[in-house]
């Protein structure tokens, strides 16, 4: 697909149905090979649902991105500010302060538009605007596309993480970019 027009703004509370719409679609693609349905569901119920939206949405400490394409919300990234709670993840960041970059998904049919690349600059502007000295963020050890696309905008492996999805453990890249 080629690039489309995207506009990428702070979501409102009025977002949180749609954005749990795209998250729904978008999170199992980022899962390894081996969770199950039932463990995403629980996750997508438990985490990305609208009611956890609306939460986040409101969270002073969390900021919503939405990137929107042909009216319709695309993808979105959630920035989470503060040091990490995470030991292990607190000791291989070693930037302060810092965002985490909490989530970040792109609809399949709109993977290689631009959309992602909106989003990350979205996303890195907000960061620097909010004073950081770097950002961070796990992904999936088993997620080699979203490694790729990391690493090209700058991002580095420091460390590793767990990760629950339902009832399952996963294991993450802790990776991090200096602003």
């Amino acid at each position: 697909m080629s690039n489309i027009p995207v506009t990428v703004d702070r979501a409102g509370l009025w977002d949180a149905e749609a954005l749990s719409d795209v998250a729904a679609a978008t999170f199992p693609l980022a899962c390894p090979p081996g969770a199950t349905a039932d463990d995403i569901e629980i996750f997508i119920s438990d985490v990305l649902s609208g009611e956890r939206f609306g939460e986040y949405l409101t969270d002073p400490t969390r900021t919503v991105l939405k990137a929107v394409a042909n009216g319709d919300i695309v993808g979105y990234a959630m920035l989470h500010a503060g040091d990490p709670a995470d030991l292990q993840v607190a000791t291989a960041v070693n930037l302060r302060p810092v965002v985490e970059i909490s989530k970040m998904y792109v609809l399949p049919g709109h993977h290689g538009s631009g959309v992602s690349k909106a989003l990350m600059r979205a996303v890195l502007q907000r960061a620097r605007e909010e004073g950081a000295a770097g950002v961070w963020l796990g992904v999936n050890q088993e997620n080699t596309r979203a490694q790729r696309f990391y690493a090209k905008h700058g991002f580095t492996r420091v460390g590793t993480k767990t990760f629950h999805v339902g009832n399952q453990l996963h294991h993450d890249f802790v990776m991090q970019m200096a602003l």
